[in-house]
């Protein structure tokens, strides 16, 4: 299996993500939904996700990757459906819930199955690579479903975007090589002790907080900048333009991520990563030109677009041999909790104070994350 066909599968599922997202906020605003409402539909993405990440990570260790990543793609058409058959809240929460389920086990797996393709040597470009091609995808996905909104309306976007992962399906039915190997396993009781060692093991522990408030950082952003881009009275389009200069920083910072790691190392990488996110945040609630906001995003793009792929490295090579799959649904697991927690929390706060303050505690949360890197 070539790790530019893995790619191109990433791309194709990446970028209806990111789409769905935007397509989810502003369907909402649409709707009539509040700040609360919209941050428990962010929470609703990511609440299966944390119940089933460590089981999808233990399912891609044990039986392979290429079940989990059929599944997962096939789930998450389905669930883009859905507001097109009913268009309402309720089904955007529905159709959170099943896209949230679906791409947890194409996600551990896809993941796992870059760390299986990559040598000790190469890690770090492929990594990089994977990065890369999640920057491409969350440039398109909100390009794509801003422009479709204006052009489509909401409910059509989101059909059209629910081919994307057929794609992937097709490309994977394809491969037959694609996750020929098999993990072995001991009994549940095994694991359960494995789990509370990947825990005890302090770099690992520090890695998969750190990803936690990078992948919730950038989360948030992909949400709360299409209600902040209301608010001032960007178009949809002009919105979608935004969260693109986002997605482009990161793909710029990714291509000279592996020099910066081999001359800086990537603890140190990592921690100014997030200390320019942080300082790119605090902007944010001042400016209200869509020009400019697209230059701050662009800066917070490249502060934070080495993170993801950073801290995903890491924890595939501080994770123990032979469990790699369960430390990726370990740090998932976490990320959604933290994805679940933090949108009601700054729901709460932008329904009672508007959306300012959401960008400040994000600049703080940032800071206590590049905190948290820099200490051995």
């Amino acid at each position: 299996m070539s790790i530019y066909v893995v790619l191109l599968i990433i791309l194709c599922n990446m970028t209806c993500w990111r789409a769905s997202k935007v397509l989810a906020t502003l369907f909402a605003i649409e709707l009539g939904a509040t700040q609360f409402h919209i941050g428990i539909l962010v929470a609703v993405y990511s609440l299966f996700p944390m119940l089933l990440a460590l089981y999808a990570g233990k399912l891609s260790d044990r039986l392979g990757v290429r079940l989990p990543m059929i599944a997962g793609s096939i789930g998450l058409s389905v669930g883009l459906t859905l507001p097109w058959f009913l268009p309402s809240l309720a089904a955007l929460y529905a159709s959170a819930a099943l896209i949230g389920a679906s791409h947890v086990f194409y996600n551990v797996s896809v993941q796992n199955l870059v760390g299986m393709l990559s040598g000790p040597e190469g890690r770090t470009r492929n990594f990089s690579n994977y990065g890369l091609t999640m920057s491409t995808g969350s440039f398109f996905g909100p390009l794509i479903a801003g422009f479709s909104i204006d052009h489509f309306g909401h409910a059509s976007s989101y059909l059209y975007i629910a081919g994307a992962p057929l794609i992937s399906v097709a490309i994977i039915l394809l491969a037959r090589t694609l996750g020929s190997g098999w993990g072995k396993r001991g009994a549940e009781e095994e694991h359960a002790r494995h789990v509370k060692e990947l825990i005890g093991n302090k770099p690992l522990r520090r890695t998969l907080l750190t990803g936690a408030v990078v992948l919730t950082g950038t989360d948030l952003f992909q949400f709360y900048m299409p209600i902040y881009g209301h608010s001032v009275g960007l178009t949809a389009s002009a919105i979608g333009v935004v969260l693109a200069m986002f997605a482009a920083a990161s793909f710029v910072v990714r291509l000279v991520m592996p020099a910066l790691v081999k001359r800086w190392g990537a603890d140190l990488v990592l921690t100014a990563s997030l200390s320019i996110g942080a300082i790119s945040y605090l902007a944010f609630p001042w400016i209200a030109d869509p020009r400019l906001l697209s230059t701050i995003a662009f800066f917070l793009g490249l502060g934070m677009g080495c993170g993801q792929p950073l801290t995903l490295m890491l924890i595939y090579d501080r994770a123990p041999r032979g469990r790699s799959g369960e430390a990726i649904g370990l740090r998932m697991t976490l990320n959604n909790f933290t994805h679940i927690v933090m949108p009601l929390f700054f729901g709460s706060l932008g329904t009672a104070f508007g959306v300012a303050p959401v960008f400040v505690a994000n600049a703080f949360m940032l800071a206590g994350g590049g905190w948290i890197s820099h200490r051995k």
